[in-house]
């Protein structure tokens, strides 16, 4: 959501970081998007709106992922990532202390890599 609420270019600044990697979104965070459109109204929902719109679109693909009987979404996200684009601080620490390179938002103006990519 981040993309749309700060008129980034999300898609064209991870080709600049990572050039040869495959960019998924989880079908898990597809559906938690389309509860915060339905939930929401305003920004949230704009967001929402712009984030489905990009994760459709390449270079992104949706990747059909379920999450484990009661798994947070977090905890899945950690368990399938090797590289995570985030600015959750929670789970941005929470990446970092598992090894995991985490992408975030830096002066909402462009991406910082934090870690090794691989």
């Amino acid at each position: 959501m981040m993309a749309a609420q700060f008129n980034l270019d999300l898609a064209g600044q991870l080709q600049e970081i990572l050039p040869r990697h495959q960019y998924t979104v989880p079908s898990f965070i597809i559906e938690e998007l389309r509860k915060i459109k339905d939930r929401s109204n305003g920004r949230n929902k704009v967001a929402a709106s712009f984030a489905l719109k990009i994760a459709s679109n390449k270079p992104l693909k949706i990747k059909n992922i379920s999450l484990k009987e009661d798994e947070q979404v977090d905890d899945a996200l950690i368990r399938i990532s090797t590289v995570l684009c985030t600015n959750d601080r929670d789970l941005r620490i929470k990446a970092r202390k598992t090894g995991i390179t985490v992408i975030y938002l830096r002066q909402r103006k462009y991406l910082a890599v934090d870690g090794y990519i691989p």
